[in-house]
C-alpha cells in the first residue's frame, strides 16, 4: 500500500508541474537585445541611457511585478557585418525584441529576418523614411522619421524665398533616401534639388575636397548636408579652407550636426569657427519635470553630454516594458518554436536551424503598438503608419561657442517662433523664425544663388526679325538693338549684381523666326534666356517662366478706311433709314390719338376737316421741338402727351450727340468692323509671319487656313492692304497692337476697326525656376515707376502722328433696337388711353342717348344705323350733345302731356 501511494503521488507530479507551468506565464526574467556601437557617438549615450532606464524599471513596482527586464548589449565596432550578425545571435535565445540596429542600411537587412522570426525590432536612429510598415511589419521606429525633418528643411528654403537647393549626402539608403524623401518636400513648394552631390559611404578628405569644387561651380548656394557623423565635420573643415564658408553661402544640416553639438560640447575652437552660421535641426523635446530631472541626473551618471538620442533610448525601454507587461496581461507566454523554412535548409555550418520563431510575436508587437504614454520625449504613442505623434524639431543657428533657437517646425503648423506649448494659447500668425546670423557674420537674408563659376556669359537669344526694327534690330556689324533690348539691359542694370551675358541673334534675318520656337531652345539649354518681342501665351508658359509684362500688347484688326466727309445730306445720317421711318410714323400715330381725345371736348381740335388735319400734323411735329401751342385739356391726352414728350427728349439728345459727332471729329468708314466680320465673311486675312497669332485664328477663332496669308514686314501689310482680295491682298491684317501703331504712324489709309480682343503682354523668357526671372520683374517694375520705361519707350516707340491719327471709324448709326423699347411704352399708351376713352364714349352714349343705344323700334335699329349714331355722338361736341338731348327729353315731355289731354 505504502509503495502503491508513492508511485501514485509520482505519476501526478508531472502534470502539476505542467498546470504550474501554465498558469504562472510571467517569466522570472526577461531578455531584450541591443546592438550599437559603443565608441560611438550616439553609442556612448545609448548604453548610460538604457542602464538607466532598466535601472528605473526594475525599480518600479507598478510594472512587470516581479518579472525582471535584462538587456544584453553586443558592441558592433563600427562593422556593418557585425551589425547583421549580432541581431542574428539574439535571434537563436529566447529574445523578445531587439532595440538597434544602430544604421539604417542594416536595419533594413535585419528587419527581413525579424519579419519572417516575429521578433519586434525597434531603432531610434535608423531614420530612413523608405521603411514602411508593409514591407517590414515587426520593425518599429522610435524617434522620429526624416520624412519630417525633410519636410521641415522644405518649409525653410520656402521661408526665405529660396528655389533650388545643392544636396550633399553619403551614398547609401540613408543618404540616397533621405534626399530623396527632401527633393518629393521641395517640389511641393515649387522648388527643386538642381544638384544631388553623393559621396562615398566613407569618404576621403580628397573625396570631400573634389565633390565641394563642384559644388563651388553650381549656380545654387543653398547646401543642404545629409551627413554621417564620422565625416560630417570634416566637411565643414575642407568648405572653410575653399571659401565656402563666406558670405552669400546658405549651410543647413540635418540633425546629425545638432547631436555632436550636444553630445561633444564644448567643440573644440577649430571645430566650431568651421560650422559658424550654419542652420541645422534638433529632434523637439518639449520640457517637463520629468526631463529637468533626468537631465540633473544625467551629469552624475556620465561626463558625456546628453543629446535626444539619449532620451529615445530611455523612453524606448520604458516603452518595451510597458509593452511586455501588457502581454502579460493579455495571457501571453514567452516560447519560441522552430521555423519549418529554415528547418528545411538544415543546419550546416551557419547552424541557420538554431533560428527560432517568437511564438507570441504578433501579439507582442500589437502589445508595443498599443503604447500611450509620456515620456521624457513627449508623448510615445504610434499613428497609423507607424510613426510618432505630433513630429516637431528645433531649428538651431550655430553663434559663436555654442547656437541659438531661432525658432521650432511642427508638423501640423509648419515653422514657428513659439514652443508647442505656448502656440496652444495663441492664435497662429503665420510662419515665422527669429533672424540668423548667415556664414560670413552677415544678417542679410542671401539670395541663394549666383552665375556659375566656369567664365561663361549667358547666351541670350534675340529674335533677328525681318520686320519693325524700332522693336529689336540685328545690324549687320552684329550690333543688336531696339526697344526690347533697352529695356533688358535697363533692367540688368539695376540688378544688385553683375550679369555676365551675350546677345545671340535667333534667325536668318529673312524669314521672321518663331517666338515660341526661341522658348523651346531655353528649356533645353541653347539659350539661357530670351529678350524681345516675346509675348506671354499659355503654350509658352508651360516651357519656360516669364518675367512681369514690360509691354500690354493685345490683337487688333488693320483694315483701309476712308474719310467720310461732310455733305448735304450729312443730317441725315445718325439714324438709319428703319428708324427715320419709325419716328416719322410715330409722330403721325401720337398726333393722331391726341386729336381722338381731344376732339370732343378742345375746340383747338375742331373744324373744318382741313383745318383739323392740318392741327394734327402741325401738333404732332411741334411737339419734336417742344413748341406745340394747342393745350390738352382731357387727363389721357396729358397721359399720353406726356410719355410722348418723353420718347422726344430721348430721341432729340440722341441725334444731337451723334450729329454732333459726326460734324466735328473725322470719320473713317471701312466695310470691315472688326473681327466679327472677318469671321462671317471669306476674304483672306493676313497675319505676320512667326508669330502666335497664326494658331489663334485656327484654333480659337475657327477661321480656315486657307484664309491666312502670312506677312512678313510693314512694307507687306501695306501692299497686301492696298491690293484688297480682288488682286491677291488681304482683306485685313490681325497683329498686335504695339506693331500696328508702329505701323499707322505714317499710313494714314488704314486705321484700327473694332476693339481689341486679346489681352496679352510681351516679356523676358527664361527656364524654368530661374531665380533671374524673378530678380528681373523686380526691376521691370522699378523701370516703370522711376519713368525709365517710358523713356525708353518715347526713344524708340514714340513716331509722328499722320493727320488722320485723331480720327475715328465710322461709328454705328443709331439703331430702331435701341429705342424699340421707348416706341412700345408709347404704343401701349396710347392703345389703353384710347380703350379708356372708348368706353368712356360708349357709357356717355347710353346715358345721353339712351333710345339710340336700345335700338327703339321707333327709330332706326339696325347695327349700322346705331354706330352711325355712336359716332355721330362722338364726332359732337359735349356741350352740343348735352343741349341736343335736353331738346329731346323736352319735347317728348311735351308730346307725352298732349296724349294724356287727348285721351
Amino acid at each position: 500500500m505504502k509503495w502503491f501511494l508513492l508511485m501514485l503521488i509520482i505519476c501526478n507530479a508531472v502534470p502539476l508541474q505542467g498546470l504550474t507551468k501554465i498558469v504562472s506565464a510571467r517569466p522570472q526574467v526577461v531578455n531584450i537585445g541591443s546592438v550599437f556601437t559603443f565608441n560611438s557617438l550616439i553609442g556612448k549615450v545609448i548604453k548610460v541611457a538604457m542602464d538607466a532606464a532598466v535601472e528605473d524599471v526594475n525599480a518600479s513596482p507598478s510594472i512587470l511585478n516581479t518579472t525582471t527586464l535584462r538587456i544584453i548589449m553586443h558592441d558592433t565596432k563600427y562593422n556593418g557585418f557585425m551589425s547583421i550578425m549580432e541581431p542574428l545571435q539574439f535571434m537563436e535565445s529566447e529574445t523578445v525584441a531587439i532595440i538597434g540596429p544602430q544604421r539604417s542600411t542594416t536595419a533594413r537587412v535585419v528587419a527581413h529576418v525579424a519579419t519572417e522570426l516575429k521578433i519586434p525590432i525597434l531603432s531610434f536612429s535608423a531614420t530612413d523614411p523608405t521603411m514602411s510598415p508593409l514591407q517590414f511589419p515587426f520593425f518599429i521606429r522610435t524617434s522620429q522619421n526624416d520624412l519630417f525633418q525633410m519636410a521641415a528643411i522644405a518649409d525653410i528654403v520656402q521661408f526665405y524665398g529660396w528655389r533650388e537647393v545643392v544636396a550633399i549626402y553619403g551614398d547609401d539608403d540613408y543618404g540616397r533616401n533621405g534626399v530623396a524623401a527632401l527633393g518629393d518636400r521641395l517640389s511641393e513648394k515649387r522648388c527643386r534639388i538642381s544638384y544631388k552631390a553623393a559621396l562615398p559611404p566613407a569618404p576621403t578628405r580628397e573625396n570631400i575636397t573634389d565633390l565641394l569644387i563642384k559644388v563651388a561651380l553650381s549656380e545654387s548656394r543653398i547646401i543642404v548636408v545629409h551627413a554621417s557623423f564620422i565625416w560630417g565635420l570634416e566637411l565643414f573643415n575642407v568648405a572653410r579652407n575653399l571659401g565656402m564658408m563666406s558670405t552669400g553661402y546658405v549651410w543647413i544640416a540635418t540633425n546629425w550636426l545638432s547631436t555632436i553639438i550636444d553630445t561633444d560640447s564644448p567643440l573644440p575652437l577649430d571645430t566650431i569657427n568651421n560650422i559658424q552660421g550654419v542652420i541645422t535641426l534638433r529632434l523637439h523635446t518639449p520640457n517637463s519635470i520629468m526631463k529637468q530631472n533626468f537631465v540633473q541626473r544625467w551629469h552624475n551618471l556620465t561626463h558625456v553630454g546628453l543629446s535626444t538620442y539619449a532620451l529615445y533610448a530611455y523612453d524606448t525601454v520604458w516603452l518595451l516594458a510597458q509593452a511586455i507587461d501588457d502581454f502579460f496581461k493579455k495571457g501571453g507566454n514567452v516560447s519560441f518554436s522552430k521555423n519549418p523554412i529554415i528547418s528545411e535548409l538544415g543546419g550546416g555550418n551557419l547552424h541557420l536551424d538554431a533560428l527560432k520563431v517568437f511564438d507570441g510575436g504578433k501579439i507582442f508587437l500589437e502589445s508595443i503598438l498599443q503604447v500611450d504614454r509620456i515620456g521624457l520625449t513627449g508623448r510615445m504613442k504610434f499613428t497609423s503608419d507607424r510613426n510618432l505623434v505630433n513630429p516637431a524639431f528645433d531649428v538651431l543657428n550655430v553663434i559663436g561657442t555654442g547656437y541659438t533657437t531661432i525658432g521650432y517646425w511642427f508638423n501640423h503648423s509648419g515653422l514657428s517662433v513659439m514652443p508647442a506649448d505656448e502656440m496652444e494659447n495663441t492664435s497662429f500668425s503665420g510662419q515665422k523664425l527669429h533672424s540668423v546670423v548667415w556664414p560670413g557674420h552677415s544678417i542679410k537674408i542671401p539670395r541663394g544663388w549666383v552665375f556659375s563659376n566656369n567664365g561663361r556669359h549667358l547666351r541670350i537669344g534675340v529674335p533677328n526679325r525681318y520686320r519693325f526694327e524700332e522693336v529689336v534690330s540685328v545690324k549687320s556689324n552684329g550690333m543688336i538693338t531696339g526697344f526690347c533690348v533697352d529695356v533688358f539691359i535697363a533692367a540688368i542694370n539695376l540688378l544688385p549684381y553683375a550679369v555676365p551675358f551675350e546677345l545671340v541673334a535667333f534667325g536668318n534675318g529673312h524669314d521672321n523666326p518663331s517666338n515660341s520656337e526661341l522658348v523651346r531652345l531655353i528649356t533645353t539649354g541653347v539659350y539661357d534666356a530670351g529678350v524681345g518681342d516675346i509675348t506671354i501665351i499659355t503654350e509658352r508658359t508651360k516651357m519656360a517662366d516669364f518675367t512681369q509684362p514690360y509691354v500690354e500688347s493685345g490683337l487688333v484688326v488693320v483694315a483701309p478706311v476712308r474719310k467720310l466727309g461732310s455733305s448735304a445730306m450729312a443730317f441725315l445720317r445718325p439714324f438709319t433709314p428703319q428708324m427715320w421711318l419709325i419716328a416719322a410714323a410715330s409722330f403721325l400715330i401720337v398726333g393722331a390719338v391726341i386729336w381722338c381725345l381731344e376732339h370732343k371736348h378742345n375746340d383747338e381740335f375742331r373744324g373744318p376737316p382741313r383745318r383739323q388735319v392740318i392741327t394734327t400734323f402741325w401738333f404732332s411735329f411741334s411737339t419734336l421741338f417742344f413748341s406745340h401751342r394747342e393745350t390738352t385739356t382731357s387727363n389721357l391726352g396729358r397721359i399720353v402727351l406726356i410719355i410722348w414728350l418723353f420718347v422726344v427728349l430721348i430721341i432729340n439728345s440722341s441725334y444731337t450727340a451723334s450729329l454732333t459727332s459726326i460734324l466735328t471729329v473725322h470719320q473713317l468708314s471701312s466695310p470691315i468692323k472688326g473681327i466679327e466680320t472677318l469671321q462671317t465673311n471669306h476674304d483672306p486675312i493676313g497675319y505676320p509671319q512667326g508669330s502666335f497669332v497664326r494658331d489663334y485664328l485656327v484654333h480659337e477663332l475657327n477661321i480656315h487656313v486657307s484664309r491666312l496669308v502670312p506677312l512678313r514686314s510693314p512694307e507687306e501689310y501695306d501692299k497686301a492692304l492696298r491690293d484688297g482680295p480682288g488682286k491677291g491682298g488681304v482683306a485685313a491684317v490681325v497683329d498686335e497692337r504695339a506693331y500696328i501703331e508702329l505701323f499707322l504712324s505714317n499710313r494714314c489709309e488704314f486705321g484700327i476697326v473694332g476693339q481689341e480682343f486679346t489681352k496679352n503682354g510681351w516679356g523676358f523668357a527664361f527656364p524654368r525656376n530661374s531665380p533671374l526671372a524673378v530678380d528681373v520683374s523686380a526691376a521691370i517694375l522699378q523701370l516703370s515707376e522711376n519713368g525709365d520705361m517710358q523713356r525708353i519707350r518715347d526713344k524708340w516707340l514714340l513716331r509722328k502722328a499722320c493727320s488722320l491719327q485723331g480720327a475715328e471709324i465710322e461709328v454705328d448709326r443709331l439703331e430702331l433696337k435701341s429705342f424699340w423699347g421707348l416706341f412700345v411704352v408709347c404704343g401701349v399708351a396710347c392703345v389703353l388711353a384710347l380703350a379708356v376713352y372708348t368706353v368712356l364714349m360708349i357709357r356717355q352714349f347710353g346715358q345721353q342717348c339712351p333710345e339710340e343705344a336700345e335700338g327703339s323700334i321707333r327709330r332706326r335699329s339696325s347695327p349700322s344705323a346705331r354706330i352711325h349714331s355712336f359716332l355721330s355722338f362722338v364726332k359732337e361736341k359735349e356741350e352740343d350733345a348735352k343741349a341736343r338731348s335736353s331738346r329731346e327729353r323736352q319735347l317728348e315731355d311735351i308730346s307725352a302731356n298732349g296724349s294724356s289731354r287727348c285721351n
